[in-house]
């Protein structure tokens, strides 16, 4: 069973994330804002696979998050989610390091693009 870490600090955003998620079989993890992701990270005694998180967060964004959980949990994938698109993020000063679906989406959308990275290979290492 794969384990996702879904981020938001709204509610209904997590809860919508965590059913939708739960339904297709994940273990999903909630994390409330960065500090709190991380301290769920650090608590879980396993892998987990994928970070779903907003961008966009009162503390710690997003991006510093998934930065700071990949360098602990570098199999780990991300795929982050805003109401902005990302042109407008990286204009200002946030560069999301995976993909971006722009809030509001469909649970069907949700689903689609959680798969779509979680089964993504990763990137080949050049050669010397």
């Amino acid at each position: 069973m794969r384990t996702i870490l879904v981020v938001d600090d709204d509610p209904w955003v997590r809860m919508l994330a965590r059913d939708v998620l739960a339904g297709e079989g994940y273990r999903v993890l909630e994390g409330s804002d960065g500090q709190d992701a991380i301290r769920v990270a650090a608590e879980h005694p396993g892998p987990i696979h994928l970070l779903l998180s907003d961008v966009m967060m009162p503390g710690m964004n997003g991006c510093d998050l998934a930065a700071g959980l990949t360098a602990l949990l570098p199999g780990m994938k991300v795929l982050f989610m805003s109401a902005y698109d990302r042109d407008f993020l990286v204009s200002h000063g946030l560069n999301p390091i995976g993909p971006v679906i722009t809030k509001p989406f469909t649970t069907e959308y949700l689903s689609r693009r959680v798969r779509m990275v979680l089964d993504r290979q990763p990137e080949a290492s050049p050669t010397r």
